[in-house]
């Protein structure tokens, strides 16, 4: 089923993600936010422009600013520093409010009323982050969950606004317009505030790699084109596996403690992705025009039916 396979290539952007959270926060240097930023845009922005050679025409040279700057630029530094002061499971987490958020936005921006599915899933998919962010041990860094919550709250907005003006161009265009704008203003600022470019080590370089191609070339492209094909709502329950991954890293690899609470967190998050699933009817929006649609009215003669009567 179309709707089935697109919710599949789509799932791989926040697996991606959750995975990305570890490696920025073991690999990556703490103290270059801005240029650990500018260094995963950029060089994904350079590989999709190479694949698409197109340049940005009309309105798109001032969208591709605004979205470069919502979605890459503040969301990147953001996450960026949530990763370094938080552990990898709350960071995680806290980006998985994002699909009530879409869900709200996007019946604003792009009139994608959600379901009741998708609401349940989206308040199933909550509880259960709160279970797996309030129950974790040591302490929580305050400025942390700030940045991971400013993160998912600008990363909805700017989505949704890529979801809506992006329905004239190809996705892979539109994606390396964003990433490369977004690289670009970051540029100045991180020599302004950060001074020369960190050293990197060879583990560092190989966790750019990842970052900049795989969490970040594949992981939106993927992503936008998903948000093209799905409702918003179905899009934005899928990122609940950016925490799943999260934790199951923490877990395996980190060596972070996992409690019976934030197992069952776990399970109501993967219960939130399955109610709002490709497919479902209940949770797509009724077309405006179908709402619209009148039965015409018919005239009969009144004789005719006086006959009929008799």
């Amino acid at each position: 089923m179309e709707a089935n396979r697109w919710g599949v290539l789509t799932a791989v952007a926040p697996v991606a993600w959750g995975a990305n959270y570890y490696v920025t926060h073991e690999f990556l240097p703490p103290d270059a936010p801005l240029y650990g930023a500018a260094l995963r845009a950029l060089p994904a922005g350079a590989v999709l422009l190479a694949l698409v050679r197109k340049r940005p025409h009309g309105a798109w040279w001032w969208r591709s600013a605004v979205l470069g700057l919502l979605n890459v630029s503040v969301f990147f530094v953001l996450v960026y520093a949530a990763s370094q002061l938080l552990p990898t499971s709350v960071a995680s987490t806290v980006m998985a409010v994002s699909p009530l958020a879409m869900m709200l936005i996007a019946w604003a921006l792009v009139a994608e009323r959600p379901g009741l599915a998708h609401l349940a899933g989206a308040v199933v998919g909550l509880t259960g982050v709160a279970l797996m962010l309030l129950t974790g041990e040591g302490g929580v860094s305050g400025p942390g969950v700030l940045a991971s919550v400013a993160a998912m709250l600008v990363s909805a907005f700017g989505h949704i606004l890529a979801k809506r003006w992006s329905a004239d161009v190809d996705v892979l265009a539109s994606t390396a317009w964003q990433l490369t704008a977004g690289g670009l203003l970051l540029l100045p600022v991180a020599a302004a505030v950060e001074g020369a470019p960190p050293a990197l080590s060879p583990s560092a370089l190989l966790a750019f790699g990842y970052v900049s191609l795989v969490a970040t070339a594949l992981a939106f492209t993927l992503w936008f084109a998903g948000l093209r094909h799905l409702p918003a709502a179905t899009v934005g329950l899928l990122g609940l596996l950016n925490p799943v991954t999260g934790v199951l890293l923490g877990v395996l690899v980190a060596g972070e403690a996992l409690t019976l609470r934030q197992l069952g967190g776990l399970a109501l998050v993967l219960c939130g992705v399955l109610l709002g699933r490709p497919g479902r009817g209940d949770g797509r929006p009724i077309p405006l025009a179908w709402r619209r649609v009148r039965i015409p009215r018919v005239d009969h003669d009144p004789r005719e039916a006086g006959r009929r009567r008799r």
